[in-house]
């Protein structure tokens, strides 16, 4: 079985274009090929404990768009977009194939995690194949970062179309990839192997799914593996499926002109559902639950708007046992859950109107 170690380095070689750099590549040995073995991926999926979350710096979508000439009336050089003659077009294409390789070594590991899990193991063999799984989870974030750092959205470059549907397939792949690792996570809590109550310090109630520059904004995702009570301890019939960590990046300017990080304003939004009374609902409801009765389930974006402790004093953080907050409605979506893909879009633009209104 091949390694589970997955590096991640520049991919781009004498055929990239000039100026372009990948966030990276998985490096894997492909010369032989024989059945899974749990404890090779055991042993080579186990991370160890992270406690600090470190992401390399993704590759903007900008970067990209200026390499790359509009089709149409905005053409800047002429060629056959759908024929994808153009060099930029062609990189694209490597590109996409080079991510599509990693998509798929990334859910073989997830497959051998979980063939090993049902396929007979015994106690001891299966929660030490629990303890990798935080690892491997950890492993995937380099790889959905590069494809997060493609959902930036732009307001002042049109997309070109081959652009624009190249695009998509990356982020379809982030969103195979995330619906994978959630239901490898849900089928060892399945087990009792894994606990997603995110109270307790070995929780794996939710994982991180890239993160990307928004301008002065750097965005971190994160996906809850099942809804999660908004707060803790207090029931305010909101769960939470996903949070975003924004953070504002100040910096101070230097004598050499170079610029230093100086420190970050962090605010949190989430996606969240809650069921409210619908008169004019009927009964019984869809396949997603949409309807019950009298209720209907609405899905919005919020933010967090912190309650207790009222100071940032350390003191006071340490005295409180569990921070509450209220829910701040700032995007209603409808009564279907979005994709995770999706709803990172909605929280995008949400933010860049606020830009533009400053």
């Amino acid at each position: 079985m091949v390694d589970i170690e997955v590096q991640f380095e520049d991919q781009l070689t004498s055929d990239s274009p000039p100026g372009i750099h990948a966030v990276g590549g998985l490096q894997e040995d492909m010369s032989a090929e024989r059945e899974p073995d749990c404890t090779d991926s055991l042993q080579n999926t186990r991370q160890g404990d992270v406690h600090s979350l470190e992401v390399e710096e993704p590759l903007s979508l900008s970067s990209v768009l200026a390499l790359a000439p509009l089709c149409g009336d905005h053409a800047a050089c002429n060629c056959d977009c759908e024929s994808c003659s153009c060099p930029e077009i062609r990189w694209m294409e490597r590109s996409l194939q080079s991510m599509e390789l990693q998509l798929q070594f990334l859910m073989s590991k997830a497959d051998d995690l979980h063939e090993c899990l049902v396929n007979g193991q015994g106690h001891l063999e299966r929660e030490a194949l629990a303890a990798a799984v935080p690892g491997f989870l950890y492993t995937c974030q380099p790889y959905f970062n590069h494809l997060e750092s493609t959902n930036t959205v732009s307001q002042h470059i049109p997309l070109p179309f081959d652009i624009y549907t190249r695009r998509l397939q990356l982020l379809d792949f982030s969103q195979q990839l995330c619906d994978r690792l959630e239901q490898l996570v849900l089928t060892y809590a399945s087990y009792n192997l894994l606990c997603l109550d995110e109270t307790k310090p070995n929780s794996v109630s939710h994982f991180c799914i890239g993160q990307s520059q928004l301008g002065p904004l750097r965005v971190t995702t994160f996906r809850y593996c099942k809804p999660t009570p908004y707060l803790a301890r207090v029931d305010t019939g909101l769960y939470k499926r996903m949070r975003w960590n924004v953070e504002s990046l100040r910096d101070e300017w230097q004598t050499d002109e170079e610029s230093v990080e100086k420190e970050t304003d962090t605010e949190y939004y989430f996606l969240c559902y809650e069921d409210i009374p619908n008169a004019h609902a009927e009964t019984g409801g869809d396949s997603q639950g949409v309807s019950h009765g009298n209720m209907v389930r609405m899905w919005s974006i919020g933010q967090w708007v912190q309650v207790t402790p009222v100071t940032e004093d350390l003191y006071d953080w340490i005295k409180c046992e569990v921070p509450t907050a209220s829910y701040h409605r700032l995007l209603f979506l409808g009564s279907n859950e979005p994709s995770s893909c999706s709803a990172t879009e909605y929280l995008q633009q949400l933010l860049l109107s606020r830009q533009t209104a400053e």
